[in-house]
């Protein structure tokens, strides 16, 4: 009788079920939207295109962009409830600031794409860029102090997925710092047509940036698959 109770299915709660079922979204939007991307960036840089097929090029590239946006600034909230569920308890404060951060942060990442252009946008943006650095910091600090702690430790795999969810937004963060000759270059075209120096702006900077989107895929996928897996839990 015992053995045959270990063996009967278990049936997630319904909170527990939507949580989990948005975690997995979230992975499959991040990275189908970001192959997307990617594959659009190729037309924005083939000078044997037109203008106005480039431009349109573009035009899908940014905006498909924002799904992996939404994507990231929403999974440490999912990731953060979800761990509830699966029993790591977090203080009724940190438990507040995680349900908070994922929309206030799509808020923002919203805003910075509607607003570019203006004062404000502008603002939102250098704001959004040092957050994200303090945010790397502050995430390998805090695995690095409840691993020491103690309460970490029956979650070894929950303690991998921080490292790479910081290290994806490391990657990001150097993206957004090797793309601007192509947004240089991409400018220079839109105003008055492609020249040589703008064609090897925009090649230049998305060949600069390429080697931290495969990385994020990489870390997206390998995040994926230790929630999966879960190594160490239960041991």
């Amino acid at each position: 009788m015992e053995d045959a109770l270990h063996t009967m299915p278990v049936t997630l709660p319904m909170g527990h079920a939507l949580v989990k079922y948005l975690h997995v979204l979230l992975f499959v939007y991040w990275l189908g939207a970001d192959a997307g991307v990617f594959y659009s960036s190729n037309f924005v840089i083939n000078d044997k295109l037109t203008k106005e097929a480039r431009l349109t090029a573009f035009r899908i590239f940014i905006n498909l962009d924002m799904l992996p946006r939404y994507c990231l600034a929403l999974m440490l909230t999912v990731g953060g409830i979800l761990a509830e569920f699966v029993g790591y308890e977090h203080p009724l404060w940190q438990m507040i600031g995680i349900v908070a951060l994922g929309p206030i942060w799509v808020w923002v990442v919203h805003l910075v794409h509607a607003k570019e252009g203006t004062g404000f946008g502008r603002m939102l943006a250098k704001g959004d860029y040092y957050f994200r650095a303090v945010m790397i910091v502050a995430l390998v600090a805090s695995v690095v102090y409840h691993w020491s702690t103690g309460p970490l430790r029956p979650y070894p795999w929950l303690a991998a997925k921080l490292l790479i969810f910081a290290f994806l937004i490391f990657c990001g963060f150097m993206v957004r710092r090797n793309i601007p000759p192509f947004i240089e270059g991409f400018r220079t075209m839109a105003a008055q047509g492609a020249t040589p120096a703008s064609d090897r702006q925009m090649f230049d900077g998305i060949m600069a940036c390429r080697p931290y989107v495969w990385a994020i895929w990489a870390g997206v996928a390998l995040s994926a698959f230790i929630g999966i897996w879960k190594p160490g839990a239960g041991a």
